[in-house]
């Protein structure tokens, strides 16, 4: 039996797919980020740089797929449901700040290019949670366009 299924069935099965492993590598994040945050004093440079790295690694890995993922499409023009560019354009301007933001953080921290300044740390992780918790705020809103059902389909 041969099932067809439509192509607004496609693409927002390929949008729950995302808006999943974005989720996915969310708590990732949050969950290394915490494990930082409770080694303060940060004074401990042995015990805190494995767990720094890691943390870049899947802070770059989470803000790739936000950023190629969820805006790319809708940037370049390939995204045709009207409602997720307009969310899209609103949102973006303050999502690529908190990208910039997430950069920065990473290249100060890098702990396989340079010695790990305990004393910026504490400082730049609250920053850099402040970011992330409004990168994610603005994530929800464009997975909250992109799951929605259109009342009218195309």
């Amino acid at each position: 039996m041969s099932v067809c299924v439509s192509e607004n069935e496609e693409r927002r099965g390929q949008s729950q797919k995302m808006v999943d492993e974005l989720r996915q590598e969310r708590k990732q994040v949050w969950a290394l980020f915490c494990q930082i945050a409770e080694q303060k004093p940060f004074e401990n440079g042995d015990k805190l740089a494995p767990v720094l790295e890691q943390f870049a690694e899947i802070l770059v890995d989470y803000v790739s797929l936000g950023h190629f993922g969820l805006f790319e499409r809708a940037l370049s023009g390939n995204e045709r449901r009207a409602h997720i560019f307009e969310v899209v354009k609103q949102v973006y301007p303050l999502y690529a700040q908190t990208t910039d933001a997430v950069i920065m953080f990473n290249d100060s921290f890098d702990v396989a290019n340079k010695k790990i300044d305990f004393n910026a740390l504490e400082q730049s992780l609250s920053r850099l949670g402040e970011d992330l918790a409004k990168r994610m705020d603005l994530e929800d809103q464009v997975c909250a366009a992109l799951l929605k059902r259109q009342e009218t389909s195309r």
